[in-house]
């Protein structure tokens, strides 16, 4: 039979209240009377439910998250930084992946909700579809979306600057003397895609550089970046350069330029977005857009704390700039 706090309280020989007070830490008492009690509970294997108190209290000092897809070593990264700010706070972090689908997505902030979360961080899957989940949310806990957002819905946001970043990266392989380059990237699903193709027209057009059949749009997988390899090298005369929409893709045209013999950066250079861990470790060593992970993940928390305080606060959208990391890959040093 599970012991109660009445249980604890007989034990002890003190009043429910006063074990309570002990078994919470919600009001001082004397070292003697809280080793009494404590003794009661250990020997009773009395098991406080934390849940319920944080309950009463209105706070369970939990947050929830949601990623569009957790295999993609994009995320793991902002997790790991949002988590640590979180620990630095006294709270916890509930982690559910959307598996790319809304309907899931929409499964998993209702699960955080019934978890009653003090707040959700969300990385959304679709820049419109997942609207309806966000607002749903939006109406029970305070809510920052980060790194992508839905468009036309007034919810804070923190991510770095997309069109800027592959503005950075067409430069950079223009300026090595690239004027016929590709782009891969995944379809316009999600505000990062959609950013990042219009980054890459925008800053092809400023140059003066053709853009015309050059983009092949997929998913953000290593596996769409083999295939978007096969289909560059079936073009003839090969592109000088292949700028990626993430590192995923760019270590899959990476892997496959190699397996055909394609020197890189000898013949073709490629460029990711992201700086995920592995970019360094690619073959060769990948030129890549960082994207600032502890600065995104204070900026969110900031913003959530801002939510939960004063939940008609200004809605704020923060884009971060990013930075160019120039590798190998384009000719560079590690």
């Amino acid at each position: 039979m599970t012991a109660t706090i009445r249980d604890v309280a007989d034990r002890a020989g003190v009043s429910v209240a006063t074990a309570s007070r002990v078994l919470t830490a919600s009001r001082k008492v004397s070292a003697e009377l809280a080793a009494r009690v404590n003794e009661a509970a250990r020997s009773l294997g009395y098991r406080h439910n934390a849940v319920a108190r944080a309950l009463r209290r209105g706070t369970t000092n939990t947050v929830g998250m949601i990623v569009p897809e957790i295999g993609n070593p994009f995320f793991p990264a902002i997790v790991e930084a949002v988590e640590r700010h979180l620990q630095g706070k006294g709270r916890d972090l509930f982690l559910c992946d959307a598996q790319q689908d809304i309907a899931i997505e929409r499964h998993r902030v209702l699960a955080l909700l019934g978890r009653q979360v003090d707040g959700l961080i969300i990385v959304p899957v679709s820049a419109t579809a997942s609207r309806a989940s966000l607002e749903e949310a939006a109406q029970r806990t305070p809510v920052v979306q980060v790194d992508r957002y839905v468009e036309e819905y007034p919810a804070d946001w923190v991510g770095v600057d997309d069109d800027l970043g592959i503005g950075l990266a067409v430069e950079h392989v223009a300026s090595l003397g690239a004027t016929n380059v590709v782009f891969v990237s995944a379809l316009l699903e999600s505000s990062s895609a959609r950013q990042r193709h219009a980054g890459f027209e925008r800053t092809m057009r400023r140059l003066g550089l053709p853009i015309g059949s050059q983009q092949l749009l997929g998913d953000f997988r290593a596996e769409w970046g083999r295939t978007a390899a096969l289909q560059i090298l079936a073009r003839k005369p090969l592109p000088h350069a292949v700028v990626c929409g993430n590192d995923e893709i760019a270590v899959g045209v990476l892997g496959e330029f190699r397996r055909q013999q394609v020197r890189v950066p000898e013949d073709i250079l490629v460029t990711g977005f992201d700086d995920i861990r592995f970019a360094a470790l690619a073959d060769p060593p990948l030129t890549t857009v960082r994207q600032p992970h502890e600065q995104l993940a204070a900026e969110c928390i900031r913003l959530l704390d801002a939510r939960m305080v004063d939940g008609d606060t200004p809605v704020q959208r923060i884009a971060i700039a990013p930075s160019l990391v120039v590798r190998e890959s384009t000719g560079g040093h590690s």
